[in-house]
Formats: structure tokens, C-alpha cells, sequence
């Protein structure tokens, strides 16, 4: 599925903690900057506030740099694209008003796109590519999901998380263990060096023997996440913290097995089900090595073929709102101004 050739879109993505902007030229990938903000490193987590007010300040010299980056200038551009949701409502409301502006005083195109949509499509930006249908599966701190993906941009939901999400799932963990946040790249190097059977955590997958209603590759995050949280609980107050040092590689090799073997059992039960022999796995989440190792191996073992974006494309990122954006702009997709945020907006 190559990528259409069309004048430069220039793309804006800020659904939540990162100002990124990204360039889409000559049927390639131009340009693609990304402004990471370490005033949530404190809290644990992403302060809405905070980010919002972050993107008003990044969000004018991130579109210069993507621009310069390209080798463009505002005059050389046939479009402008921007996440429209989902995320956090004042962090995209900033990066709208900026591509509305753009758009509205260039008389240009917008191009509203979905967020989930744009993780989905990041594995067109380089080659290999997938051809459709392919089976999609996203992780990423605040989704879970997989999806059969179609001509169209017809998306068939087959699973995806009741609860946590994996990502948030490897945060909460990580805190526990008293790790920096973001948690899940701490997790993920501490995983290398840990036994992987040193606890015994309840799988996510929830299956046909979850609660009414759930399908076939539902998972659910709580309960591993909350095993940990009780396994903590319940050494010996003297001697807890020293435990926890001790074993914290045991625990996230222990945490992150279970976690990647319930998400490549689902993938590999898709791929049997569907009879769909591509699969992408997208998302933040997509980043951590033993996923991308378990995924390649099982689709080696199994006979489908695996399709994972480069690792400055698995987080957020503008780069991949710019190619979903080009696809959309090819098959006559457009937005109107009016167009707003969608903090929930569904895939």
C-alpha cells in the first residue's frame, strides 16, 4: 500500500504530553520533531494543565523546525493535518487552533485525524509495509486495542482492554517498584536482568470467560497491576523496601512476561481466527523489546508477517498523523473548519 504523492501536508500532533510536527512531501516522510515536556517527571504522571500550557509555548517553534527540517516554507504547503482526538482536551485544542489558523490564512486544506487512526497507519511511513486487510494491535498508555484493518478505513474491533490500558498498566508498576516515570522503558531494562518466574501474576487475557459481554481478545489490566500492588503489601514491613530492591528486576521480568505472552496469545489467536496473515503492532507500547521479540518469533513459528514502525514512530509522534493524512486527502477526505476537539473519540 504505497503512500500517494501529493503537495506537502504539514501535520500537528499534540493529544497529550508531546508538541510534535511533521512534514509529508514527495510521497516520504520530509521532516518529523517532537518536544517532549519533563515538567510532568515530578508528578508521576501527565498534568493536564501543565501540558496544555507546554504546547502554547512549543507549538510555533516545533512547526518552524519541521518546516526548516523539509526544507519548506508555509508558502510551499497544499494542506495542513492535526489530531482532532482522542487525548486531552487542552492539549488539543492548542495544536487545532494552530492548524486552523494555518489553514484558514493560507487558504489550505485541514485535514482532521484520529489519533488511534494515526498509530494504526505508522506503519506505512517506511517500508516494509502492510497490504490490506491487516490486523492491528495498539498499545500505548491509554489504549489497548485490536482491530482488523480494511480498504476504507474501515476498522473492525476484535478486543481490547475493560480497564487499564498496558501502557498505564507498566506505569502503575513501575511506580510501585519506585521507578522514574514515564515507567514502562524502566520496566523494560530491568526485565533484562530479572527471573521472569519469579511470580506467579494473573494473565489479562479475559477470553469467553470474562464478564458478559466481553469478546474473544479482551484483556484487562487491574488485575495483574494489583497483584503486584498486594504481593508489595504483604512482605514485612521492616524489611520491605530492601525486598523490593531486591527483587525489582524479578518482578518487572515477572510483570512484563505475562504481559507480552497475553498480547502475542491474542495476536496469534486472531490471525487463526481471522485467517489475516499481516499484523501490525503499534503504539508507545510497541517501543518495549520483548514485545517486538515475542510478536517477530511467534509470527515466525505461526506463518504471518509482523509489522512493527521504528521506534521514533512507535510513540507519539506528527509523522504519523501526516501519513494517515495523506491517505485520507488521496481518497478526498477533508474537514471543516469547524471541526473540534474529541477527547474520547473512538477508533
Amino acid at each position: 500500500m504505497t503512500p500517494p504523492d501529493l503537495p506537502p501536508i504539514l501535520a500537528i500532533e499534540t493529544s497529550c504530553d508531546d508538541t510534535a510536527a511533521a512534514v509529508w512531501a514527495d510521497g516520504r516522510l520530509a521532516s518529523s520533531v517532537v518536544a517532549g515536556q519533563r515538567v510532568h517527571e515530578g508528578f508521576g504522571g501527565v498534568v493536564p494543565e501543565h501540558a496544555s500550557r507546554a504546547h502554547e509555548r512549543l507549538i510555533v517553534p516545533t512547526i518552524e523546525a519541521a518546516l526548516a527540517e523539509a526544507g519548506l516554507g508555509m508558502a510551499d504547503l497544499g494542506a495542513v493535518a492535526v489530531t482532532v482526538g482522542p487525548g486531552l482536551a487542552g492539549s488539543l485544542l492548542v495544536g487545532l487552533s494552530a492548524a486552523k489558523g494555518i489553514a484558514l490564512g493560507r487558504g489550505l486544506p485541514l485535514l482532521g485525524v484520529n489519533h488511534l487512526e494515526g498509530h494504526v497507519y505508522s506503519v506505512m511511513i517506511e517500508e516494509p509495509r502492510p497490504s490490506l486487510p491487516f490486523l492491528c494491535l495498539t498499545v500505548s498508555g491509554g489504549h489497548t486495542l485490536l482491530t482488523l484493518v480494511r480498504e476504507g478505513f474501515a476498522h473492525e474491533e476484535l478486543g481490547r482492554t475493560r480497564d487499564d490500558a498496558a501502557g498505564e498498566a507498566f506505569d502503575k508498576v513501575a511506580k510501585l517498584l519506585g521507578l522514574p516515570y514515564p515507567g514502562g522503558p524502566h520496566i523494560d531494562r530491568l526485565a533484562a536482568e530479572g527471573d521472569a518466574a519469579f511470580l506467579d501474576l494473573p494473565s489479562p487475557r479475559l477470553g469467553p470467560k470474562g464478564r458478559r459481554g466481553d469478546a474473544l481478545f479482551d484483556l484487562s489490566f487491574s488485575g495483574i497491576k494489583t497483584a503486584v500492588r498486594y504481593w508489595i503489601a504483604d512482605l514485612p514491613e521492616a524489611d520491605r523496601v530492601g525486598i523490593v530492591e531486591r527483587h525489582r528486576a524479578d518482578v518487572a521480568a515477572s510483570f512484563q512476561r505475562v504481559v507480552v505472552e497475553s498480547l502475542v496469545e491474542g495476536v496469534r489467536q486472531a490471525v487463526e481466527e481471522t485467517g489475516v496473515r499481516a499484523v501490525a503492532v503499534v503504539g508507545g507500547v510497541s517501543a518495549n523489546s520483548g514485545l517486538r521479540r515475542a510478536v517477530t518469533e511467534a509470527g515466525a513459528a505461526d506463518g504471518f508477517d509482523v509489522f512493527v514502525p521504528d521506534l521514533q514512530h512507535s510513540v507519539d509522534n506528527a509523522a504519523m498523523i501526516a501519513v494517515t493524512a495523506a491517505y485520507k486527502w488521496a481518497a478526498g477526505e477533508t474537514s471543516d473548519l469547524s471541526v473540534g476537539a474529541t477527547p474520547s473519540l473512538a477508533l
